[in-house]
């Protein structure tokens, strides 16, 4: 019954595709792709389960997330990298163990990832840029050029390289314009320090450029405290609802990007690359600039996705808990059809067994009937004379020590000529462990069976001495020892005397 079950239960996952995925970090925006990943595990025509962990910018968790996703048994891991170089070495572990790689949102070397899905954060920063010239061109500073910030994110990340790279080509040969750079780190308390700082300064910019809405929130807290809100424009990328999307309707932005997350396209490409389907290294997905003209519709539409999206998770966790219990009950069905099985073939067995009881039970009342009627009959009596015998003629019993030391002492003639003969070989040959063996011997020689052993070899070598024309070194040899010298020694020991002298005695 513990075969079937075990055999229900590993076939209940055998058709899933496990796919996990390593976040870089957290935030509105990583939350979505990670609901629409979630959402799209049961839209395709293979069963999908994914698993998210997050390293919350923190590289060293990420490596370890991405082995432990790894010794998991994951299908294909899904990364969007904290920072490439350092990652290099984890993900060709993955590699290694024949695990696809699909590379998001961030980029690592082409030979460490099967394919890499996104945003182009190169273009993501050009069309701000584009959008900063066309605005920067309507200002006008009297006495200087219109002075246009660029707040980046860590240029160790690939997003903030390429946005910036993205960005810089925009305002090439914009010469009328005065481009500032600063680097910050992906947070708004960096991102307000930066701005705070160059206002009171006395430099303060015209337009500020963020790499994405969460540090736009930090350059509007700055503007907001130095009371230059109305003088400064903020432009951001992500356009999430309830971030750069509201921040562009309420005028504290004037401009963000929708970077794209497509995790239904992720899993779409995870797919065809399990599959083994068509499928292309390199996969971009477009963005959309943000403006106030634009930004009602777009945040609308991008609600109600991200609600449908909640919602379908939500329905897929009921109907995973609905499935689980399904096939929980069908686990124990299958069960207790077992155990009725196992149940009847036990009552079956039991009633061969009964039936033949009986049988025995009634050839034994025959036996005992016929051999109390061959007892008492006088005729039958005379006839058994004839086969019994005479207690006089019977032998004598022997204790169960004279029958061990017979066979020890049979066993240890046979094998003395082995120098290499163990304990263990001499209790196997008699039926005893070792601790038994020394303990049996002990009892009736008062020697330990080494003892026992050598005091039989000399004996042998001894007769042979007195008997045979053979040196000492062939006798030493044939009862035994390993060298004639220890023969001689021990010889001497047991006798008084050396081989030779023995020899020279009977001359």
């Amino acid at each position: 019954m513990l075969a079937i079950t075990t055999v229900i239960t590993s076939c209940s996952d055998s058709n899933t595709y496990r796919i996990g995925v390593s976040q870089c970090s957290g935030g509105a925006w990583r939350e979505k792709v990670n609901n629409e990943m979630l959402a799209a595990q049961h839209l395709y025509e293979h069963a999908v389960k994914v698993s998210i962990a997050c390293a919350y910018d923190d590289t060293e968790r990420q490596i370890q997330q991405i082995d432990s996703l790894a010794d998991s048994g994951i299908d294909l891991l899904v990364i969007a990298p904290n920072e490439s170089a350092p990652l290099s070495s984890a993900l060709q572990r993955v590699r290694q163990r024949g695990i696809p790689v699909v590379c998001f949102d961030r980029r690592v070397p082409l030979q460490n990832c099967t394919a890499f899905i996104g945003g182009s954060n190169v273009e993501a920063g050009h069309a701000i840029g584009v959008n900063v010239v066309d605005v920067a061109h309507g200002l006008t500073r009297p006495g200087r050029k219109p002075r246009v910030l660029e707040v980046t994110a860590l240029m160790s990340s690939s997003p903030a390289r390429e946005r910036h790279q993205g960005f810089s080509q925009a305002l090439k040969g914009h010469d009328e314009l005065e481009y500032l750079c600063r680097q910050g780190d992906w947070s708004s308390e960096e991102t307000y320090r930066i701005v705070k700082q160059l206002i009171l300064e006395g430099r303060q910019p015209d337009i500020v450029f963020c790499h994405n809405d969460g540090m736009a929130t930090g350059a509007y807290k700055a503007v907001v405290e130095t009371q230059t809100a109305d003088h400064i424009q903020i432009f951001g990328i992500d356009g999430m609802p309830g971030e750069g999307l509201d921040y562009v309707q309420f005028g504290h932005q004037t401009a963000s990007y929708v970077y794209p997350t497509g995790g239904s396209e992720i899993i779409r490409l995870a797919l065809d690359i399990l599959t083994h389907r068509p499928y292309k290294r390199e996969n971009i997905l477009p963005g959309i600039l943000v403006v106030r003209e634009n930004a009602w519709s777009i945040a609308q539409t991008s609600s109600e996705l991200m609600r449908q999206n909640k919602d379908l998770v939500t329905i897929q966790n009921k109907l995973e808990d609905y499935l689980g219990l399904y096939n929980l009950q069908r686990k124990l069905l299958w069960a207790l059809a077992a155990g009725c099985l196992a149940l009847a073939v036990g009552c079956l067995l039991t009633w061969r067994a009964f039936i033949q009881m009986r049988r025995v039970v009634r050839q034994r009342q025959t036996m005992h009937e016929e051999q109390t009627l061959f007892y008492t009959n006088p005729d039958s009596r005379t006839l058994l004379q004839v086969f019994e015998s005479d207690n006089e003629t019977l032998p004598t019993p022997r204790s169960q020590d004279s029958i061990f030391a017979e066979t020890l002492n049979e066993a240890i003639r046979q094998t003395m000529s082995n120098p290499n003969l163990k304990m263990d070989d001499l209790g196997n040959a008699v039926g005893l462990s070792r601790v038994q063996l020394y303990r049996k011997v002990k009892a009736i020689t008062g020697l330990t069976p080494v003892e026992l052993l050598r005091q039989m070899r000399l004996q042998q070598g001894y007769v042979l001495l007195a008997t045979t024309n053979k040196t000492v070194q062939e006798i030493a040899y044939e009862v035994g020892f390993g060298t004639p010298g220890y023969f001689s020694k021990c010889f001497r020991q047991q006798y008084g005397k050396y081989p030779m002298e023995l020899r020279s005695e009977q001359s």
